[in-house]
């Protein structure tokens, strides 16, 4: 069984700090390892931030939360990034390096991010 949770947020990278936190909780929830745990925190602010820099109103954030998994969904807003911005190019490396699925719909500006349970640690 899966739980949704919503919130948004103001678009300002400050506000980075309770995403992170909500981010960790949900995944001890979701009874992922201390490791992956960490992990959710950091693609959750990396997520985050990313959105910020697309200048939404607020960020609208969504997480679903299932046994072993976290995903995190992120509204994007209206403006694209200048080609010489690097929060795009880093955050996609974090990202995708730490997320198990990591994919951006352009047509829905929406950014999809999920984080399981490491096989080893079940």
């Amino acid at each position: 069984m899966s739980q949704n949770v919503s919130i948004t947020v103001p678009a300002d990278p400050e506000y980075a700090r309770p995403v992170r936190m909500l981010a960790a909780n949900l995944a001890v929830l979701a009874g992922l390892s201390v490791e992956d745990v960490e992990d959710a925190r950091m693609v959750a602010e990396e997520g985050f931030v990313w959105c910020c820099a697309t200048e939404p109103d607020a960020v609208a954030i969504e997480f679903k939360v299932g046994e072993g998994n976290v995903a995190i969904s992120y509204a994007f807003g209206p403006s694209e990034l200048a080609e010489d911005d690097q929060t795009s190019t880093y955050a996609e490396l974090i990202l995708s390096a730490v997320c198990d699925e990591c994919s951006y719909d352009e047509a829905t500006r929406t950014l999809r991010l999920t984080k399981s349970a490491d096989v080893a640690d079940a």
